[in-house]
Parts: structure tokens; C-alpha cells; sequence
């Protein structure tokens, strides 16, 4: 199943879901059979079966959350702090003097410059949600900007085209 947002559950979400199957393996242990486990905890027959299963082959501790799903990233946590450091230079320390602005795609070229690592666009964006970076929108207007041409086009071409 994929998710929207790009992740799956969150570490409360399967801490949560580790508590339920925590409570199915007392209930177990009380001699309760899967099908009244599943009625009394809301969970599907299938789940609370399995859950047995896993119980009686390795106790408690098979029911315990194996962590987030999927390979793990090849950025280490500890190059955080670094990265954080490179990006608080600028894009002019490391070539781009054209503009100010880091992009995702000079993010990830810095990333790949300094640990021989290859991130795509979402990695990258996903990396820096996760380091606190959020997305920014410049805060001065284009220096090209007309005025008069932009309130002409207010006034009388949007709405013809939002009539349509």
C-alpha cells in the first residue's frame, strides 16, 4: 500500500500498534482463542491468527514492532549536522553564483558531491522535512516585474479566461 504522504506509520502510530498486540498476547496467555481477541481488541480474525502464531513460537517478544518498513537511507544521521553547516554557506560556496536559492536538485549535487551518495528529488525533500527545513517562497519580486502589465492583465484577461 502506498501513502500519500510519503511514509508509513510514524514511530506513535506503530508504538500503538506494538501495545494492541502486546494486549492479544496477555489474552492469549489467559487461554483466550484468536477469534475472541480479535472481537474484543477490533482487529480482523487474520490479524489476531497471526498474532498467535507468532506468539506461540516466540512469546511476547515476537509480537514486538520490527521498525519502519523499507531499506534504510544511505545518508547517516550523524551527516546531518554537516549538511546543515554546507547549506548555511550559500549556493555561491559551492558554484552556483547565478542565484541564491537552493534547489532540491543543488541540494542532492552537494549531497552526492560530498558522500559519493546519489539522492533523488523526494530523498532529498524528505531528508530536509525531516532535518526541519521547510520550503520557502522568495520574499522580493522579480526585479523584471511590470506593474502596469500586471494589473492590466488582472483587470481585463483574467476575467475573460475565469468566465470559461
Amino acid at each position: 500500500m502506498r501513502y500519500p504522504d510519503g511514509g508509513g506509520l510514524t514511530a506513535p502510530q506503530r508504538d500503538r500498534r506494538e501495545q494492541v498486540r502486546f494486549r492479544a498476547a496477555e489474552m492469549f496467555a489467559q487461554g483466550m482463542r484468536p477469534p475472541q481477541v480479535a472481537e474484543r481488541l477490533r482487529v480482523s480474525q487474520k490479524s489476531a491468527r497471526a498474532w498467535h502464531a507468532q506468539w506461540r513460537a516466540g512469546g511476547t517478544g515476537a509480537l514486538r514492532s520490527k521498525g519502519p518498513s523499507g531499506p534504510s537511507s544511505r545518508f547517516r544521521p550523524q551527516w546531518r549536522t554537516e549538511l546543515a553547516v554546507l547549506l548555511e554557506q550559500g549556493p555561491a560556496a559551492h558554484g552556483w553564483v547565478e542565484d541564491q536559492r537552493w534547489t532540491l536538485a543543488r541540494v542532492a549535487t552537494v549531497i552526492g558531491r560530498r558522500r559519493h551518495i546519489s539522492l533523488s528529488v523526494p530523498q532529498t525533500w524528505r531528508l530536509l522535512r525531516q532535518m526541519g527545513f521547510t520550503a520557502q517562497v522568495p520574499v522580493h519580486r522579480a526585479a523584471e516585474r511590470d506593474e502596469q502589465a500586471v494589473a492590466t492583465w488582472v483587470e481585463e484577461v483574467w476575467p475573460v479566461v475565469e468566465r470559461r
